[in-house]
């Protein structure tokens, strides 16, 4: 079965559209790597300043080759035109990891 890694990201209010803007910036990188299944990021509504960027995967080393790879490259890239590199909209992130143990979609028919 399938990894799921979760990363939490705390986001102020005043960086929130920011934080979306540069993911849809970059919407569609993730989708060509080997091993990769689903991308969500997931606004807060209430109760919480913590955005979730869900990431599905094949297998840990699937994930793994992105982070050393393309996700690693993009993080460390500079700004536009080789300026400097823009301030991080998230003031902390974690990584939470788990493996799918049972999954379920619609009924067909």
């Amino acid at each position: 079965m399938s990894i799921v890694k979760i990363n939490v990201l705390t986001v102020p209010a005043e960086q929130r559209e920011v934080l979306e803007k540069r993911f849809a910036a970059r919407a569609g990188t993730v989708d060509s790597s080997d091993g990769f299944e689903w991308f969500e990021l997931l606004r807060p509504v209430e109760g919480t300043d913590q955005y979730l960027v869900y990431t599905r995967w094949r297998d840990e080393a699937s994930f793994q080759a992105w982070m050393e790879g393309p996700m690693k490259a993009a993080h460390q890239g500079g700004g536009a035109e080789g300026g400097e590199r823009p301030k991080p909209a998230a003031s902390g992130s974690t990584l939470w990891s788990f493996e799918v143990v049972q999954q379920a979609g619609p009924k067909q028919g």
